[in-house]
């Protein structure tokens, strides 16, 4: 891969993000050493890991690797014979621990990582070398007492050795008599002896060995001659314990270097799986997808000629080493339908930042990472990217800024082949604009040749309409507002950009007079063709702006049409309940009355002739009562409170409370009989055609039917309004374009039509401008009292463009 495209895209910062993610030094050293894979195979198997290691991170949490050591020396040096220390046998229990921690870790059911458990699976943790590690060695220097039993029992001689010794000097350092000759009453050691502080004029006092002396030389450190054999003897000791520490480590070396093979395995596994996690987690970080990987050149890509490149398309992708809450995500793709791409535009409007995406984008997908954009995005496979980028202007090396440019397009044309990425920015800048656009249009027409995959950035005219008059090759344009002197940082493609230089120049500021001179000193047909790309830039962005509207109006239709079905849905459940339930207790009745009749002719069939009249009428007389009983049951209606009078249309009036048999649901008549005799029906939020024959009028207990008959009677002029209002008022009345007055009249006139027809809610659209309508509208609405409340609609219902008003009911 080229070195030098690897700088210029910043791929090196890229590996420094991913190692920070990264428990161990080895593999932070493996990620930084990176360069991208050229293999679609391994490609395609590291970003299978990393989506793995997402999916395990999501799921369950990241792998329990807190740390891993470097122990393959160690290993090797106990595989040639050698000891190792109290540190290395910890690094390399260490090591074993963290094995049998993910082994447990990744038991269970996880469908989703079956790679990383078979990684998981040939990890040995080893416990019976790390459970005598841990038994025998307590720190990097000190040995447990138990380590062995001679160990235990050589320092137990230690401790009573030495309280032997200081016993002794302390009844000395004690005693009246020495009092005059020591310089202090202690007990110190020199060279591992204990020995005695005396003073230098009385050290012939003293029988014993003289180990050192003070600074100034008053003071003689004197071993006393009683205690020189127990020194001696401790000395002795301390020999034998270091001696048995060295036995211990010997043998547990090879204990290692037995299972040596298995430990150093272990060791690169857990790197591996810290290879696969640092990307997961820098996926995580970064908010990224696996894209599709290409197997190979031409796969469903763009073919002509010789080429065999194959498409890149980024969908909504983020530079990954910009702000992602604040960077605004491009959506681009070439290699399909046209293999060279040259983007146009305003300068800081974000084409040099699109050609670092693209190109840091591949070297991401080579190297097994995802990519901060939707998992939609496609990649091939590159074997080299090549990419002139930046100023490369050098005064030691005498190069003017077209000349470094140049010298790197020359590199770039002799190697770039047809499974090559080339990113040229600002191409055939820096020296004269007519021979700098020939030059760029010449070796944009070589670098096709050779089958490369080409995108560029200028601000040449003449590159533009080369673009428009040539097959396989696209104009893109990066968008700028005008108003506010600032880039969107949107890239279109199909159209070529201006550079709006007159534009900027005349918003910060430059007198006319000077802008028109320059329009004047422009060619005409330039002039005429920049127009051109402004109208069609002006006819898109409306395009789109239509296209976002219809949209927005689509998606709250068919949210609407969702809430109609399911409340349908309702009240289609609770029907079908309803008559289950009358179905049910019918069949209740009627097995009562079976019941009923069995047991009378039961009794009846027990009397015996010789019985009296009298009884036998009695007995006949109970079972015609209880069969009395459950015909009577039987013809009870299910509906209770409802006029038992057959309706009649003449009964029937607009508002009338009724209930509708089928549904066993109380409503009102917002309809009269049709020409076929079906009235329409109010039940909640419902409407409901229903047949005269499936009504019935709903009676109050507290007033009779003639009552109720002559109360809509005198309502019947009411109704009608109500009956017109309701067939010609609309949900959303529409007041842009309108000043203050007017649109506050006629949003409170559609507000009364609203309440008197019925309706639940409806919306006002007014746009959002500066607000004025808005806020106006809105104040009218707080006090009008047929509303309720009122609400801002979400963004793909109109967003602070619209109200929505929730009315009283009647």
């Amino acid at each position: 891969m080229n070195q030098k495209a690897l700088k210029v895209l910043e791929y090196s910062k890229i590996k420094a993000l991913w190692a920070e993610q990264a428990v161990s030094a080895m593999c932070k050293e493996k990620i930084m050493g990176m360069e991208p894979y050229l293999d679609a195979f391994v490609i395609r198997d590291e970003l299978r890991s990393t989506t793995e290691g997402v999916d395990l991170i999501v799921n369950k949490g990241p792998l329990p690797i807190y740390g891993i050591y470097d122990i393959e020396k160690s290993v090797n040096m106990a595989t040639k014979g050698g000891t190792l220390s109290m540190k290395n046998l910890i690094y390399i229990s260490y090591n074993l621990k963290t094995c049998g921690r993910v082994k447990t870790f990744l038991k269970g059911e996880l469908p989703s990582v079956q790679g990383i458990v078979a990684m998981a699976s040939l990890l040995d943790p080893l416990e019976s070398i790390s459970g005598e590690i841990d038994r025998c060695i307590l720190s990097e220097d000190e040995m447990a007492d138990n380590a062995s039993s001679e160990l235990g029992r050589i320092r137990r001689d230690i401790v009573r050795t030495g309280e032997d010794i200081k016993t002794k000097l302390a009844k000395m350092a004690t005693s009246e008599a020495n009092r005059p000759i020591l310089r202090e009453g202690i007990v110190t050691m020199r060279d591992g002896r204990y020995v005695l502080p005396v003073k230098s004029e009385h050290a012939y006092k003293v029988p014993g060995m003289i180990h050192d002396r003070s600074k100034g030389g008053k003071t003689l450190f004197v071993e006393p001659q009683i205690i020189v054999n127990l020194n001696n003897r401790l000395r002795q000791l301390k020999m034998d314990e270091e001696a048995e520490i060295s036995r211990i480590l010997e043998e547990l070396s090879s204990k290692v270097s037995g299972f040596s093979e298995i430990i150093s395995n272990n060791q690169r596994i857990l790197v591996d799986m810290d290879y696969i996690m640092s990307k997961s987690k820098l996926s995580l970080a970064m908010e990224g997808n696996e894209p599709e990987l290409i197997d190979r050149f031409g796969d469903r890509g763009y073919v002509t000629g010789n080429s065999t490149v194959g498409e890149i398309s980024i969908v909504k992708g983020r530079h990954p080493l910009l702000n992602k809450t604040t960077v605004v995500p491009t959506t681009v793709s070439v290699g399909k339908d046209y293999r060279t791409l040259i983007i146009t535009g305003p300068n800081t409007g974000g084409k040099t930042v699109t050609l670092k995406t693209v190109g840091l984008f591949a070297l991401m997908v080579q190297s097994g990472l995802h990519i901060p954009a939707e998992s939609t995005s496609r990649f091939p496979v590159f074997h080299d990217i090549f990419a002139d980028i930046g100023d490369e202007q050098s005064i030691e090396q005498s190069l003017s800024t077209f000349s470094s440019h140049m010298k790197n397009i020359v590199e770039i044309v002799n190697k770039a082949g047809d499974k090559s990425l080339v990113l040229l920015d600002e191409l055939g800048a820096g020296t004269d604009p007519t021979e700098g656009a020939a030059l760029a249009i010449s070796i944009i027409e070589t670098l096709r040749r050779t089958g490369a995959l080409v995108m560029a950035t200028t601000h040449y005219s003449e590159i533009k309409k080369y673009a428009i008059a040539t097959d396989g090759v696209e104009n893109a344009s990066m968008e700028f507002d005008i108003d506010t002197l600032s880039p969107t940082y949107r890239l279109t493609v199909g159209i070529p950009g201006k550079s709006k230089a007159f534009e900027i120049s005349r918003k910060l500021g430059l007198p006319n007079e000077v802008i028109k001179k320059a329009e004047e000193l422009v060619n005409t047909d330039d002039i005429k063709f920049e127009d051109l790309l402004g109208s069609l830039e002006e006819s898109r962005k409306k395009a789109e702006d239509e296209r976002d509207e219809a949209i927005m109006i689509n998606i709250a239709m068919k949210k609407k049409q969702a809430q109609i079905d399911e409340t349908f849905a309702k009240v289609e459940e609770r029907r079908a309940k309803i008559l289950a339930d009358a179905k049910s207790e019918a069949r209740e009745i009627i097995r009562s009355a079976r019941k009923t009749s069995k047991e009378v002719q039961k009794q009846l069939n027990k009397l015996n002739a010789d019985q009296s009249l009298g009884e036998r009428n009695k007995i006949i007389q109970e079972g015609r009562r209880r069969l009395g009983v459950a015909e009577k049951a039987l013809q009870t209606p299910l509906v209770r409170k409802v006029n038992a009078d057959p309706v009649s249309s003449d009964e029937l009036r607009e508002g009338m409370r009724v209930k509708l048999l089928t549904m066993d649901q109380n409503g009102t008549v917002i309809g009269l009989p049709d020409n076929k005799g079906d009235i329409l029906v109010q039940i909640g939020a419902i409407k409901v055609k229903a047949k005269l024959s499936d009504i019935a009028i709903v009676v109050d207990g507290s007033e009779p039917k003639a009552k109720i008959r002559e109360k809509f009677r005198g309502s019947r002029t009411k109704s009608s309004i109500y009956r017109s209002k309701a067939m010609t008022v609309t949900p959303k009345v529409d007041v842009r374009g309108m000043n203050l007055e007017e649109a506050v009249m006629k949003a409170e006139k559609h507000i009364d039509d609203a309440y008197i027809a019925g309706l639940d809610k409806t919306t006002i659209v007014h746009g959002r401008g500066e607000g004025i309508l808005r806020e106006g509208i809105r104040q009218m609405l707080r006090r009008n009292k047929h509303v309720e409340s009122f609400e801002k609609p979400p963004y793909n219902e109109g967003g602070e463009g619209a109200t929505i008003v929730i009315l009283r009911r009647m």
